[in-house]
């Protein structure tokens, strides 16, 4: 093969050559990222405007949010418009840049869910420190340690990714895909991107272990609460979390840490679309579907007159979040 290192652009895969089928994979698409996108904006607007969820569980949620906004909008739009043109190309420059950010807002997706697992601990194991160890200095620095990780991380994998000669230019997924990229090197450079991908499978599974023991401490503290109505509010918390975290691990680990393979196939891409797309459309129904609070707060959200009350204040609202008074469980 020769060396395409130098190109100025990479062939993604298509869904199909057929031109019905390519629209019909746009109108797809297109559905389930403006599901994606309406969603986690209600969820922002909610926390937002409503002060009752100014508090770190719901901080961490809006900036889970954000995170998933970013995640769904570095690849879709990307292969929409490639479907409705008939076209396969994405520029170097194209590449490179949603590498970056598909790191950069999933690393900080775990980062985040796993802030979260430790709030929920605090809150429910140790209620009566609750307001001391989740305090708004605390919120804040956590937030802003796991964005600065999340792109130390991304670039490093960014970095020693397009440091590597590339034989081909035939990327055979719908967005640029590591795995899918490292198949098209012809240097050992290589190596260096398969060691860091080992290193972060290593920090992954640590976190997932902090992560199952912190909801072993949770379940426990919740089965020695007297009443029924307050293991069902403690709960409805959690489980939303755990299913939110082992959706986004289990679908990753099948595209990141299975032995490479010389041919491209079906699985690949419906798991790549899996842990690539549904996360962060599903994430804002899960976390609202038995919180009433964010309900309450949609309910207020979507009533036209209280929106457009409250929106002159939105600015205002975002200029004294996050964690605005007393934390609460």
């Amino acid at each position: 093969m020769h060396n395409v290192s130098s190109t100025s652009e990479f062939l993604l895969l298509e869904f199909s050559q057929i031109r019905e089928l390519q629209i019909l994979h746009f109108i797809v698409f297109l559905a389930l990222y403006l599901t994606t996108v309406m969603g986690n904006l209600f969820i922002i607007l909610a926390i937002a405007l409503d002060h009752h969820l100014h508090t770190p569980m719901y901080f961490f949620l809006m900036n889970l949010a954000i995170s998933d906004l970013g995640t769904v909008s570095v690849t879709v739009p990307k292969s929409m418009v490639n479907s409705l043109v008939n076209s396969r190309h994405i520029s170097y420059s194209e590449c490179v840049t949603q590498v970056f950010f598909f790191f950069l807002f999933g690393s900080c997706d775990f980062a985040l869910l796993t802030i979260m697992a430790h709030d929920r601990y605090v809150a429910i194991c140790k209620p009566l420190q609750y307001e001391a160890i989740m305090n708004k200095g605390a919120c804040i620095q956590m937030t802003t340690i796991a964005w600065i990780i999340s792109i130390v991380y991304s670039v490093l994998h960014t970095g020693s990714t397009f440091s590597m000669t590339f034989c081909s230019n035939n990327v055979e997924q719908f967005f640029c895909e590591i795995p899918k990229l490292l198949k098209l090197s012809c240097s050992n450079l290589y190596i260096v991107e398969v060691g860091l991908i080992v290193f972060s499978f290593i920090t992954v599974f640590g976190c997932f272990i902090f992560i199952i023991g912190t909801y072993v401490w949770i379940f426990t503290a919740v089965l020695k609460i007297p009443s029924v109505q307050g293991r069902h509010k403690a709960l409805s918390t959690c489980l939303p979390h755990l299913v939110v975290v082992s959706l986004l691990i289990f679908t990753s680990l099948f595209v990141y840490a299975r032995p490479p393979s010389n041919s491209s196939s079906d699985l690949d891409l419906v798991f790549s679309v899996i842990y690539a797309i549904l996360p962060p459309m599903l994430n804002p129904f899960i976390y609202s579907t038995r919180n009433k609070e964010i309900q309450t707060a949609l309910r207020k959200l979507l009533n036209l007159r209280y929106f457009s009350d409250t929106l002159p204040r939105i600015v205002l609202r975002f200029s004294r979040f996050p964690c605005i008074g007393l934390p609460r469980s």
